[in-house]
């Protein structure tokens, strides 16, 4: 899995139990995972699809280091799917924990918002993983 983006869990974010707010790290998931899709299509135009179920495994404390990982799993003709992890990161000793994995499902769209293809030559970087 490659590193898609790093977060600080701050006061701000915290809920009431003072661990950060499960909205909060699917927001910071989103973000990094379209911003990794975005890189990946050649595209910024694409819209999450699907987010698949999200169970947190680890409290996440202010300060904590969040660090969130993902992979391509496929192209669809007008899809691209990851997998992805967050983990907390110790700074101290550089031990990863996992706080949650999933799936998310993007579409590539056109500037009216109907969906549209994937490039062919992004595809073809992935032989593996298109979808028959």
């Amino acid at each position: 899995m490659k590193l898609i983006g790093t977060k600080v869990c701050k006061k701000s974010d915290l809920g009431i139990h003072n661990n950060l707010f499960g909205g909060t790290m699917l927001s910071w998931i989103d973000e990094a995972a379209v911003a990794f899709c975005s890189e990946v299509c050649f595209t910024p135009n694409l819209v999450t699809l699907k987010l698949d179920e999200v169970i947190f495994k680890e409290p996440v404390k202010e300060n904590n280091l969040i660090k969130i990982y993902g992979q391509v799993m496929f192209f669809g003709n007008t899809t691209i799917t990851l997998n992805v992890e967050a983990r907390k990161f110790n700074v101290y000793t550089h031990e990863e924990k996992l706080v949650t994995t999933t799936k998310l499902v993007f579409v590539r769209i056109d500037d009216d918002g109907s969906a549209i293809p994937i490039a062919k030559h992004v595809k073809e970087k992935y032989p593996e993983l298109n979808r028959k």
